[in-house]
């Protein structure tokens, strides 16, 4: 159990899951065993010309319950030119 009786994934568990969604894998509960996670908000196709915006993504299983959460990072430049890792 996490904060407040929320079931929440351990930390190796939680990272392996969300590197499955980045790579847009097909998602499997690491505690449980089944494919019944849910993603919200649901993935969207892109149009040509619209940016790409931050958002926290949620990621829930409905065998176990257990949740996960990160935030995508949008289309924005680097704060500082020594962030950059393309300039090397």
């Amino acid at each position: 159990m996490g904060r407040r009786g929320i079931k929440e994934y351990r930390a190796p568990e939680a990272l392996a899951l969300i590197a499955a969604d980045r790579a847009h894998e097909p998602l499997v509960c690491p505690s449980c065993g089944t494919r019944t996670i849910q993603r919200s908000p649901r993935r969207r196709v892109l149009r040509a010309g619209e940016l790409f915006t931050a958002e926290r993504i949620s990621l829930t299983c409905a065998g176990c319950s257990r949740h996960a959460f990160y935030i995508t990072r949008g289309m924005e430049p680097p704060r500082d030119a020594t962030m950059d890792p393309r300039s090397l």
